[in-house]
């Protein structure tokens, strides 16, 4: 022990003797260290903590009504039933729906998200309330008798002064009563994973915070999600089997509403199909891996440092060799010097990750859905910090160390001291190094690429409607406790307040956004029309005003649009998408066809044909789509869609203005620029742009200082032969090609293997790219060009130092 701290206080006095090769060392390092802390920092707040507060996290998995292949799907309230009587697999399930909810009874309405949860809620997920209790099993029986409360850390902060006496008390949700009886944990703020809620209130009271009517017996409506505590011993694959066995009843009794969704599938927390997750569990693992590429490339960078340095210890190292020094002990000492240096890189990174790790929040557009991402640099990334710093130490220093250790010290001494005839054979295995340097480099800058072609592709996206100056603004009717009857009142009377204010060309009325949160969708039957075996028909739709069409600028293909005359006691009537008609109703007249929804349980008949447009995600391929009547079928909560004049934030407060002035009270919210609001779509590819750029621009740095520093050191070994070339007649033209050269072929060879390690690796990206292709022959030759003039001009310098060397000073050079 006592050479170990001999060898910590020698590295520590040798790593000062050098302070511009230390620093150099340390901010490259903390470079690449930092890349990897703070990609960890998200994935240890998002994939390893994916639900903070729960007891045994890894005993719950989460619950999908559909195959593992599939889209996600959510279950019906009997489904869940279904699963949990007499199941063998779970110590329990649970099941719970997120919606919005008004905060009523003290001055103005205030709009928050809550949780509607089954009495067993809190129990399966292992949570105790910080104050008072969670739900009863007996709040479980009686559809409306159980209105009672629990509220968050937050809300109780924020909203009661952190009254410790506030179980027991009153709150009004959705002007209704509901007693407050706990308090939960402040780590806790809900089973979906990215997701926030303030109150949790017992499933039985869900007909009195939601419009949709009787969801605890409606066999039709697809709305909970589902999570369940393994019992010992039981695997996930087991309990999905059961699962899907315990299914079979619903889907035998309700074949029409389970068709294309009779299995049960069950994923790990981290994978959760219900929340940001379901983004996150492919995006940040990608971001690791290119993060860990920078580190290679830091490692790299400084282990050609330490082998241009290790010339100028040769003889001290000798001379330890000499008096009885062992080599092991010699590698030990220099992995000490590496360790203390990564060390160091890693306090760096520390500093960065502390400003870098807030910084995934920044990328989402501000919405109503309430996404909150708690990511924090907590001991986990620490101690992932210091591992890191140790592994990479060790990375970068044992070549160095095992090579400056090899050589016989005989042979050392008996050189001269200016001797460089081993930095000859020391320059091959630095240039092996800015070969691998160059490969990373240009595998990194070719995926930078790939994700800003992707991010640029998607502004050039045709959506199939016209988002530019579209201002929207959304309003619950019934969370101010509104009828069907007053709400469609309400909705006319707002529209036409609307089309008469000035900078407003037209307006509509829909109950979701293009391509953005919530989405709707409903199961669909057509007269003649023989579903496949398993094929599913249920199908993306959206609630709309008359001149919505117009408004977003959707172009009717054939028929006509909602007219004030389709009203509720007229016949009922859809207009489908274009690509409806094709799957559904090829070589056939559309018009005057009709189609069943589940939605209100009635046919309604097409009286149009619109363009298809995006409805989920920009790179949906077109999708049948419907469009229903708002007069028919009535929705309660709005968004408002304005086309305007100018900058549509500039007329936010005239529609709000507008709104107030027929009901003062009602919550006005997610007033937005629909343009800016729509970008979610490319939230993964702004990420990843944003990001692998940056690594990118790391990287070609790295491999540009590398280059240069090879080829000036090995420049430097050959003053003596330049020396006699230019005596002999060589010209500077001559000097400049030999130099000029030697970072070319290097650079070239990097770049072939960079560019056959980047066209293997990056068809592992093509599911998140937008419009290009992982093997873009465009940005491939692109970032080739752009690495091998960066080199060339890195080779210059050294390469204009050698033309100007006097052949005299050369010759004299030993």
């Amino acid at each position: 022990m006592t050479s170990f701290w001999q060898d910590v206080r020698y590295s520590l006095r040798m790593i000062a003797k050098a302070p511009g090769y230390s620093i150099i060392a340390i901010l490259t390092l903390a470079l690449g260290i930092g890349a990897n802390t703070t990609i960890f920092s998200w994935i240890n707040s998002t994939l390893l903590n994916p639900v903070p507060g729960l007891a045994n996290s890894q005993e719950v998995v989460a619950l999908s009504l559909s195959r593992p292949s599939e889209s996600p799907f959510l279950f019906t309230y009997p489904d869940v039933v279904a699963l949990r009587e007499g199941q063998r697999s779970f110590t329990g399930i649970m099941a719970n729906g997120t919606l919005p909810m008004s905060l009523t009874g003290k001055g103005n309405p205030e709009r928050i998200w809550g949780t509607v949860a089954t009495a067993n809620y809190f129990t399966v997920l292992g949570v105790r309330p910080a104050l008072g209790r969670g739900f009863l099993p007996t709040e479980d029986e009686k559809p409306g008798g159980a209105p009672v409360a629990v509220i968050s850390d937050r809300l109780w902060q924020t909203h009661f002064a952190a009254n410790p006496d506030i179980v027991g008390h009153t709150i009004e949700i959705n002007q209704r009563p509901f007693t407050i009886v706990g308090v939960a944990p402040a780590v806790f703020q809900g089973s979906q994973t990215g997701l926030r809620s303030e109150i949790w209130v017992p499933i039985m009271m869900v007909q009195q915070l939601m419009e949709q009517g009787d969801l605890i017996h409606d066999h039709h409506y697809f709305w909970m999600s589902a999570m369940g505590r393994l019992k010992p011993g039981v695997t996930p694959e087991q309990a999905q089997q059961e699962m899907t066995l315990r299914l079979k009843p619903e889907v035998r009794n309700y074949p029409e509403e389970h068709k294309g969704h009779e299995t049960v599938t069950v994923y790990p927390l981290w994978r959760s199909p219900f929340g940001v997750n379901l983004v996150f569990s492919m995006l940040l693992p990608m971001l690791m891996s290119i993060a860990g590429f920078v580190l290679l490339l830091a490692c790299a960078n400084v282990a050609n440092l330490m082998l241009v340095r290790s010339v100028a210890r040769r003889r001290e190292i000798a001379i330890r060799m000499s008096l009885g020094a062992s080599r092991w002990r010699l590698v030990r000492q220099s992995l000490i010097e590496n360790v203390l240096l990564a060390l160091a890189g890693g306090a760096a990174a520390s500093m960065i990750t502390l400003w870098t790790s807030g910084s995934l929040m920044k990328f989402m557009p501000a919405m109503d859905f309430p996404v909150s991402l708690s990511i924090r640099t907590d001991r986990a990334v620490l101690l992932a910090t210091l591992a890191i710093s140790v592994l990479t130490g060790l990375i970068f220093g044992i070549l160095p160390a095992l090579r400056s250790s090899g050589e016989a010290p005989v042979g050392v001494l008996k050189e001269d001291a200016g001797s460089v005839s081993s930095g000859v054979r020391k320059a091959r295995l630095t240039s092996g190094l800015v070969v691998a340097q160059i490969s990373l480099s240009l595998l990194l800058l070719i995926c930078a690429g790939l994700f800003i072609r992707s991010f640029l592709s998607a502004q050039q996206i045709n959506p199939g409607f016209n988002a530019h100056n579209v201002l929207i603004a959304s309003y619950d009717l019934f969370t101010a406790g509104y009828s069907a009857e007053a709400g469609a009142e309400f909705d006319r009377l707002l529209v036409a307040k609307l089309e008469a204010l000035p900078g407003i060309e037209s307006v509509a009325l829909s109950n979701r956004v293009p391509v953005g949160f919530p989405q709707g969708s409903t199961s669909v039957k057509l007269d003649g029309y023989v579903p496949q075996a398993n094929e599913s028909m249920e199908t993306q739709d959206v609630v709309v005003s008359p001149n919505y069409l117009k408004t977003m600028q959707i172009p009717i293909l054939k028929g006509r649009d909602f007219t004030l005359r389709d009203k509720k006691d007229s016949q009922r009537v859809v207009i489908v998408s274009q690509a409806f008609v094709d799957r559904y109703l090829p070589h056939q007249e559309a018009i005057g066809q009709r189609v069943f929804s589940d939605l209100t349980h009635e046919w309604f008949t097409v009286v149009g044909v619109a363009r298809d447009s995006k409805a989920t995600g920009l790179n949906e391929k077109p999708r049948p789509f419907l469009y229903l009547p708002l007069d028919q079928v009535y929705q309660a909560t709005m968004i408002v869609h304005a086309r305007v004049l100018g900058d549509p934030l500039a007329s936010g407060m005239a529609v709000e203005n507008a709104i107030h002035e027929l009901n003062p009270a009602l919550v006005v919210f997610d007033v937005a620029d629909l343009e800016a609001r729509w970008q979610i779509a490319s939230f993964q590819q702004r990420i990843a742009g944003t990001f692998v750029g940056a690594f990118g621009l790391v990287a070609l740095i790295l491999a540009t200082v590398g280059v240069y520093g090879v080829t000036s050191y090995t420049t430097r070994q050959r003053v003596h032969e330049i020396g006699i070339r230019m005596a002999l007649g060589a010209s500077k033209e001559d000097v400049l090609r030999l130099v000029l050269g030697q970072g070319l072929r290097l650079t070239l060879f990097g770049v072939g293997l960079g560019l056959a390690a980047a066209f293997g690796l990056t068809r592992f990206l093509k599911t998140m790219l937008l419009g290009v292709t992982s093997t873009d022959a465009l940005t491939f030759f692109t970032v080739a060009f752009l690495l091998c003039a960066v080199a060339l001009l890195a080779c210059f310098i050294p390469a204009l130092r050698a033309i100007r060397t006097d052949p005299m000073i050369a010759l004299r050079h030993e």
